[in-house]
């Protein structure tokens, strides 16, 4: 199975993709799966597609809802710590696994060139943490360059951490590399300057 588009646009090659009346196929499919989780989950929600993204409507729920949907928990299971980070730089664990279970179990069986990447979002989520984290990257490359050593980001999903690995492809950060540290639930992004 190829791997999902992260929501930052790394998309895989136009050739490979579905087309048109296949995408717009699949995605009505993924929008009806996931009206039927969200029931099964008692979150009755509308979702809408609107491009590549499925969106929960956020005023089709509750605040309690919203908040389950928008939780934030740290992924690993060890006790929180300094090095674990604020909440706020912590990805949403529900929106999360009902993404990964969307790109693995709508894509399952599908032949590689009928796959697609489901983005699901909640009332903008998706767009925020990717100027989050462009702005914790930005912030790391300033500490690696200044001081030589390398950056151990805190508690990324795996899909955050590919959105850093594709960002950080840029030619403006050449002189860096990245590479994960660690086994999930606890792996970790580092980046360092570039061995030469």
């Amino acid at each position: 199975m190829s791997h999902p588009k992260s929501p930052m646009g790394s998309a895989a090659k136009k050739s490979d993709s579905p087309s048109k009346s296949t995408f717009a196929a699949n995605q009505e499919r993924a929008k009806q799966w996931l009206q039927q989780v969200l029931v099964a989950m008692g979150i009755p929600a509308k979702v809408r597609v609107v491009g590549e993204v499925l969106e929960i409507e956020a005023a089709s729920l509750t605040s309690d809802q919203k908040q389950l949907l928008l939780s934030k928990v740290s992924a690993s299971p060890l006790p929180p710590s300094k090095e674990a980070g604020p909440e706020g730089e912590r990805s949403p664990v529900v929106l999360d696994a009902l993404q990964y279970l969307a790109n693995t179990l709508l894509n399952l069986n599908l032949p590689e060139d009928q796959q697609q990447p489901y983005i699901l979002d909640l009332d903008g989520y998706r767009q925020r943490r990717l100027q989050e984290l462009k702005a914790l990257v930005a912030a790391a490359v300033e500490k690696v360059r200044a001081g030589g050593r390398e950056y151990e980001f805190p508690d990324l999903s795996a899909a955050e951490r590919r959105q850093i690995h594709t960002l950080l492809k840029d030619p403006a950060y050449a002189d860096l590399e990245t590479f994960s540290r660690g086994k999930e639930p606890d792996r970790r992004l580092v980046i360092r300057l570039a061995s030469s």
